[in-house]
C-alpha cells in the first residue's frame, strides 16, 4: 500500500486564453509569462498556449518579413532564460524557418532545453483564413527531422539540434500529443491515431474565430473526440481582436473522457485567462480498458482482415509515433490526498447574447488598441442602427463590471481614452456619454417618428446626441449639377423617371457619410475635448449579400460591428438588450417598419420601406443569406431548394425574382428585377 501511494498517477494541466496583438512581441511576451506564472501558481505542470502567440496570429503578411521571425525568436529566447518557465513544460506558438520553408510550429520546452518543435500539418485555408499563404503544411506524418538552432538559441540551450516533425512526448508517467487548431476539425485527426498508438494527453493550440452558434461545434468536436477514444483534450485559444476584423472568442477548456472539466470565458475583457484541472490518470486507463474495439484495433498490427470487419481494419494501419523521453513527471508523489476536479456542464449563450458580448468586446479592443476617443455613429432610429448603438452600449456595461472586479489594465485602457487619469467608470449610461456620438441627420424625408426614436434611444443610452439637417448640402450638390446641365431630376413620386429618383435618393446618402466623417474629426475639437472619433457603420449581412444599399453611404465606416449579423438575429439581440437594460426606446424601433427615409413623404407619413424596395421581407432574405454564405447555394441551387420549402407559401415564379442580384449603386424596386427576369 505504501508503494502505491507514492505512485503519482494525479496530473495538473494548464491551458488558456490570450488576448495576443500581431507583431506586440514585448507585450505578448509579457501575457505569455503572466499565464505560465498563474498556472505554476494553480500546480501545473503543463502549459499550453494559444496558436502563434509569440507574434500574434494575425501578422498575414508580415509572416514574409524576416523580422518577424527574429523577433519570434528572440520572445522565445526570454521564455528559455526566464525563471519563470523553469519545473513546467511549456508549449508555446511562433513561426519557424526550417530548410527555407516556414511553418506555423508548436515548440515545447523545460528547463531551459527545446523538447520538441512540432509543425501544422493541416492549414486553415477557407473563410476568413489564408495561412497557405505564407506556411506550408507538415506533411510527414510520424516522421521528425533535425532542426539546427539558430545561434542564439543555442547559446541558451547548450543544443545543436532538436527534433522537428510529428512526434510525441513520452514523459515518466503519461504521454502527450499534440493538435494545431484545424486539425482537430479534419475529417481523420491526429487525435485518432495518436490516442490509439497510447497517448493519454492532447493538446491543441487554436486561432478560431468567433461566429455565431461555433461554440457548440468546438465544443462537440472535442467531447467526442475523447468519448470515443478516452483520454484528456486541453484546448487553447487566442481572445479579442488582434487588429483585424476578427474576433477570437476565447471557449478555452479542459475535457477527459467526453466529459468538460474546465470551461474558459467565450466573452471577456481580461487579456490572460488560465484554466487548470486535476485529473487521473487512472481514469483514461481504465475508461480505453473498456473500449473492446479500441483495445483489438490498437493491438491489431499491420495485418489484413476481412471488409466486414471494420474497426479493427481501419486501426490496423496505425503506426507507432516517435517518441520524444522527458525525464519528467507531470504527477507527483504523494498525491493520493490531491483533489481531483468534477466536471462541469458547459454553459452556452444565446445567439442574442453571443451579440450583445462579441462585437461588444471587439470594439472595445477596436477602440482601445486605435487610440481614438470614441465612436462616431449616424443613428436613423431604425433597428441596425439602433442595434449598433446598443453594442456600444453593452461593451460600456462590460467595462464598467470589469472595473468593478478589479480590472487594473481595463481601468487604465479606460482612463487613456477619455484622457483623465484619476477617473473610474461606474455607470455604463455615464460611461458612454463620454465615448459615444449619436447624430440624426434628418432631410425633408424624414419623419418626426424616426427623429423621436433616434433621441429617445440617445437619451436612454446616455449618449452624447446631434441633431441637424442635411438638406442645405443635397441642395447645394444638386444645385452644381443643375447648373452644369441644365437639368432638375425629380423623384418618382414627383413625375421623375426610376433613374432620376435612384440617383436623388443616393445622393442624401452619400452626404451623410462626407457629415459623419466631418464630426468624427471635429465634434470633440469643438467641444474642447482632444482626440478624434471612429465612424461606425449599421449595414446587416443581409442587405450586404443582397446588394440593398447605397455605395459610400454610412455603410462605408472605419468598422461595421453588424457587418456579419443578420436582421433576424440582430432583432432577437435588440429584444434583449430592451428587456436586460431596460431600455423602452426599443419597443418602438423593434415596431416600426425598416425604411431609409430616402424619397418624399406623402402626407407627412414615410411612403418608402425596405421590405417593398426589395420585394422580400428580412425573414425571408434571412433565409437566402444562409442559404448563399453557409450552404454555398448559387441562385439556381437555392431556387431548387426554395420549390421545396416554400412549397406552401409561393409559387414557383416569386421565387425566381430574388436571386437575381441588385445593380452597382443603389436601391432599386423589384417590379423593375422582375422584367429584367422575364426579358
Amino acid at each position: 500500500m505504501a508503494t502505491a501511494a507514492r505512485m503519482g498517477r494525479k496530473v495538473t494541466v494548464a491551458t488558456c486564453a490570450l488576448n495576443q496583438w500581431a507583431l506586440d512581441f514585448e507585450g505578448n511576451l509579457q501575457r505569455i509569462l503572466k499565464s505560465i506564472e498563474i498556472a505554476k501558481h494553480k500546480g501545473a505542470r503543463y502549459r499550453l498556449g494559444p496558436e502563434l502567440e509569440i507574434c500574434g496570429y494575425g501578422c498575414w503578411d508580415h509572416y514574409y518579413e524576416s523580422d518577424t521571425l527574429l523577433h519570434s525568436l528572440q520572445v522565445l529566447a526570454a521564455l528559455l532564460e526566464s525563471p519563470v518557465t523553469q519545473d513546467i513544460i511549456c508549449d508555446v506558438g511562433m513561426p519557424i524557418m526550417h530548410r527555407n520553408v516556414r511553418y506555423n510550429c508548436r515548440v515545447i520546452f523545460l528547463n531551459g532545453k527545446i523538447l520538441l518543435i512540432r509543425p501544422k500539418m493541416a492549414l486553415a485555408n477557407e473563410g476568413n483564413y489564408r495561412e497557405l499563404r505564407w506556411f506550408t503544411p507538415w506533411s510527414r506524418s510520424r516522421q521528425t527531422e533535425e532542426y539546427f538552432l539558430p545561434r542564439m538559441i543555442q547559446d541558451l540551450t547548450e543544443q545543436e539540434s532538436v527534433p522537428f516533425g510529428d512526434a510525441v512526448l513520452s514523459t515518466r508517467d503519461t504521454c502527450i500529443g499534440s493538435e494545431v487548431c484545424e486539425e482537430l476539425w479534419t475529417p481523420h485527426s491526429p487525435h485518432v491515431d495518436m490516442g490509439l498508438d497510447g497517448v493519454e494527453i492532447f493538446t491543441n493550440a487554436s486561432g478560431s474565430h468567433h461566429v455565431l452558434r461555433k461554440a457548440h461545434a468546438r465544443v462537440d468536436l472535442v467531447t467526442t473526440a475523447t468519448t470515443k477514444n478516452g483520454g484528456i483534450y486541453l484546448l487553447a485559444n487566442q481572445k479579442g481582436c488582434d487588429g483585424d476584423r476578427l474576433y477570437y472568442d476565447g471557449c478555452a477548456l479542459i475535457a477527459m473522457n467526453g466529459g468538460i472539466f474546465a470551461q474558459g470565458s467565450q466573452f471577456s475583457l481580461d487579456d490572460v485567462e488560465v484554466l487548470t484541472a486535476t485529473l487521473d490518470l487512472e481514469d483514461v486507463r481504465s475508461y480505453r480498458a473498456e473500449i473492446s474495439s479500441r483495445n483489438l484495433a490498437s493491438s491489431q498490427g499491420p495485418v489484413r482482415v476481412p471488409a466486414l470487419r471494420a474497426c479493427p481494419s481501419q486501426a490496423s494501419r496505425v503506426s507507432p509515433y516517435p517518441r520524444v523521453k522527458v525525464d519528467f513527471a507531470l504527477s507527483r508523489d504523494e498525491d493520493l490526498l490531491e483533489p481531483l476536479s468534477e466536471p462541469v456542464e458547459w454553459k452556452y449563450h444565446s445567439p442574442a447574447e453571443e451579440i450583445s458580448l462579441g462585437p461588444a468586446c471587439w470594439l472595445w479592443d477596436f477602440l482601445r488598441r486605435s487610440q481614438q476617443a470614441g465612436f462616431f455613429l449616424p443613428l436613423s432610429g431604425g433597428v441596425d442602427s439602433g442595434a449598433t448603438a446598443c453594442l456600444v452600449y453593452s461593451m460600456c456595461h462590460q467595462v464598467c463590471e470589469a472595473v468593478k472586479h478589479g480590472s487594473q489594465e481595463v481601468l487604465a485602457d479606460v482612463r487613456t481614452i477619455v484622457n483623465q487619469t484619476s477617473y473610474t467608470p461606474q455607470d455604463p449610461r455615464e460611461l458612454c456619454s463620454r465615448i459615444l456620438t449619436t447624430c440624426y441627420m434628418a432631410s425633408e424625408n424624414s419623419s418626426r417618428e424616426t427623429c423621436n426614436r433616434a433621441g429617445d434611444l440617445a437619451q436612454q443610452i446616455g449618449s452624447h446626441h446631434i441633431g441637424l439637417n442635411i438638406d442645405p448640402a443635397v441642395k447645394a450638390i444638386m444645385g452644381i449639377f443643375s447648373l452644369v446641365t441644365g437639368k432638375s431630376p425629380a423623384f418618382s413620386a414627383h413625375g421623375g423617371s426610376s433613374r432620376e429618383s435612384l440617383a436623388l435618393q443616393n445622393v442624401q446618402a452619400r452626404v451623410r457619410m462626407v457629415i459623419a466623417y466631418l464630426f468624427a474629426q471635429l465634434s470633440l475639437w469643438s467641444r474642447g475635448a482632444p482626440g478624434r472619433l471612429l465612424v461606425l457603420g449599421s449595414a446587416n449581412v443581409d442587405e450586404s449579400l443582397l446588394g440593398y444599399l447605397t455605395k459610400y453611404d454610412c455603410s462605408s465606416a472605419d468598422i461595421n460591428p453588424i457587418g456579419g449579423v443578420s436582421k433576424t438575429d440582430l432583432r432577437a439581440f435588440v429584444q434583449l438588450c430592451m428587456e436586460r437594460f431596460r431600455l423602452p426606446a426599443l419597443q418602438s424601433i423593434l415596431v416600426a417598419p425598416a425604411t431609409a427615409e430616402l424619397e418624399p413623404l406623402a402626407h407627412g407619413r414615410v411612403s418608402q420601406t425596405d421590405e417593398e424596395d426589395m420585394g422580400v421581407t428580412y425573414a425571408e432574405l434571412s433565409v437566402y443569406g444562409r442559404l448563399r454564405k453557409i450552404a454555398k447555394m448559387g441562385p439556381y441551387s437555392m431556387f431548387c431548394k426554395l420549390l421545396y420549402v416554400w412549397k406552401d407559401v409561393c409559387t414557383p415564379r416569386q421565387h425566381q425574382a430574388p436571386c437575381i442580384p441588385r445593380p452597382p449603386g443603389g436601391r432599386q424596386s423589384e417590379a423593375v428585377l422582375l422584367e429584367v427576369f422575364r426579358e
